[in-house]
C-alpha cells in the first residue's frame, strides 16, 4: 500500500518508520528543509510517561488569574481577535475539573507507557543514540503544601502501577547532585524513576536516515496545500511539487492540521501553544544536571542532554507567532541559576521557541477520521516527543488492517463529534 505522511517532525517519521517496517511504500512531505526543523527542534528533551498530564486540570483557571499579573508566570496568554482561541480555551476551561482531569489524564498515561516501551523496542533493534538517558525525572516542590497537592497524580500512577518515589530535600540531591548548590528552596520531590530523557531532533534526523535506507522518500522543501477529496475518499495531496495519489494519508501537520481539516469541511479543536527553550552547553559537570528536573511551581524542565543542558517550558498563548519574547528567556535563564548555578555557559546558550499542538482536553488525536482513508496523529501538545513512537505505532497498525496493542479507544476524532 502506498502512504502519504504530511509532517516530518517526530511524529511523522516516526509514523513512517512503522509504515516502512509493515511494508508499505511511504512518502513524507514537509515543508522545511529537512526532518524536526519546527515543533521537534528543541523541545525539552523529556520522554515522561508518568509526567503525562493534561493541561486541563482542577485548579488551573484560579492559577492562570495569578500568572496572568506577573511577568514571569508558566503561562502567559496574549489575548487576540481571533475566535478560535476563546472557544479553544472555554473548551478547556470546561475541562478543568477533578472528574474530567481524572479521565483524560487515564487517556493520556497508557499512551505515555507504550509508547516509551515502543522507543526501547526500537533503540534496542535499530541502535539509534540520540544522547539519551534512562535515570528518571525528578519534580521537585518548594513547599510542603505543593508536595500535598500532588495527591491526585499519586493516585493515578498508583491506578497504572507507574514506580515513583517520593523524597525529601536531602534525598533529592542524592538524587542530582548538583542541587547541593542550588539558591532556590525545596521541600522534597517526585522521582519518576522510568522516565528517559533524549534529544528529540537528533532522534528524528537519524530515524529519518534509517527510513530512507528502507526506502521511505523524504520530500522536502515541499510545502502542502489541501487534500483532494471525491466520493468519499482523498484521491491526492496537493504540494508546491504538484500532486501525489496514494492508497492512504497521514495527517501529522501538529497545529497545521487544523487548517486541512477545515478545508475538509472537518472540525479539530486545536490550537497551538508556544513553549520556549534554552540550550547551553556544560562548563561544570558536577553542578550539572543528572537527567530532567521540573519545577513544579513554574513548570520548566532542565535536562541533561550530553555535554548540553536544555531548559524547556515558559508557555504562551500567542497563536501562530514564532517571535522570541526576551522575556520567556529571563525566565529560563533564572530558574536555571535557581537550581544549577554555574552548570552552563549562559553567553553560548541557543534561545528558542515552537509550537506545541494542544487539544482543548489534553489527550492527542489518534486514529482514522470520517474520511476512511485518512488518518490523524497530532495535537500532542507539550508531549509530542514522549509519546511519538507509540502513537506512530498505533496509526501504522491501523493502516495495515492490525489491531493496536493498547486500547486507543478515546484517542481518535470522533470524541469531539458532539
Amino acid at each position: 500500500m502506498k502512504v502519504v505522511v504530511v509532517g516530518g517532525g517526530v511524529i511523522g517519521v516516526t509514523t513512517a518508520y512503522y509504515l516502512a517496517e509493515a511494508g508499505h511504500e511511504v512518502v513524507v512531505y514537509d515543508r522545511q528543509r529537512g526532518p524536526a526543523q519546527e515543533t521537534s527542534y528543541a523541545n525539552s528533551g523529556e520522554i515522561s510517561s508518568g509526567y503525562a498530564s493534561p493541561l486541563a486540570a482542577p485548579g488551573l483557571p484560579r492559577k492562570a488569574l495569578k500568572w496572568l499579573l506577573t511577568t514571569n508566570g508558566p503561562l502567559s496568554i496574549r489575548p487576540k481577535f481571533d475566535p478560535k482561541m476563546w472557544i479553544w480555551l472555554a473548551r478547556m476551561l470546561r475541562n478543568c475539573t477533578a472528574e474530567r482531569y481524572a479521565a483524560n489524564k487515564a487517556l493520556m498515561m497508557p499512551l505515555a507507557e507504550y509508547s516509551r516501551d515502543m522507543l526501547r523496542v526500537l533503540r534496542e533493534g535499530t541502535g539509534i543514540s540520540y544522547d539519551e538517558r534512562s535515570q528518571g525525572t525528578l519534580e521537585l516542590f518548594r513547599t510542603q503544601e505543593q508536595m500535598g497537592g500532588a495527591a491526585a497524580d499519586l493516585a493515578a500512577l498508583d491506578r497504572f502501577e507507574i514506580p515513583y518515589e517520593i523524597l525529601g530535600a536531602d534525598q533529592c540531591i542524592a538524587v542530582e547532585p548538583g542541587l547541593a548548590g542550588a539558591r532556590a528552596e525545596f521541600a522534597g520531590g517526585l522521582r519518576l524513576p522510568d522516565d528517559e530523557t533524549g534529544d528529540c531532533r537528533l532522534f528524528t534526523e537519524r530515524l529519518a536516515e534509517m527510513c530512507a535506507a528502507r526506502g521511505v522518500v523524504f520530500s522536502y522543501s515541499n510545502k502542502v496545500f489541501h487534500f483532494t477529496a471525491r466520493d468519499g475518499k482523498i484521491h491526492a495531496v496537493g504540494g508546491a511539487a504538484g500532486n501525489m495519489a496514494a492508497d492512504a494519508y497521514v495527517l501529522a501537520a501538529g497545529s497545521y492540521s487544523e487548517r486541512f481539516m477545515r478545508k475538509l469541511r472537518q472540525r479539530l479543536p486545536i490550537y497551538p501553544l508556544k513553549a520556549y527553550s534554552l540550550t547551553l552547553p556544560i562548563v561544570d559537570d558536577g553542578a550539572a544536571p543528572v537527567s530532567t528536573v521540573i519545577d513544579e511551581a513554574r513548570k520548566v524542565s532542565i535536562t541533561r542532554l550530553g555535554n548540553r543542558i536544555r531548559v524547556g517550558g515558559a508557555m504562551e498563548m500567542a497563536g501562530f507567532d514564532v517571535t522570541l519574547n526576551e522575556a520567556r528567556r529571563a525566565v529560563l535563564e533564572s530558574l536555571l541559576d535557581e537550581f544549577f548555578p554555574g552548570a552552563g555557559d549562559l553567553r553560548a546558550a541557543q534561545f528558542w521557541c515552537g509550537l506545541g499542538a494542544m487539544t482543548p482536553d489534553g489527550p492527542p488525536i489518534v486514529g482514522r477520521t470520517k474520511i476512511p482513508n485518512l488518518y490523524i496523529n497530532t495535537g500532542h501538545g507539550m508531549l509530542g516527543w514522549t509519546m511519538a513512537s507509540g502513537s506512530g505505532k498505533i496509526v501504522a497498525d491501523m493502516i495495515s488492517g492490525r489491531e493496536p496493542e493498547i486500547d486507543v479507544s478515546g484517542l481518535g476524532p470522533e470524541r469531539y463529534a458532539a
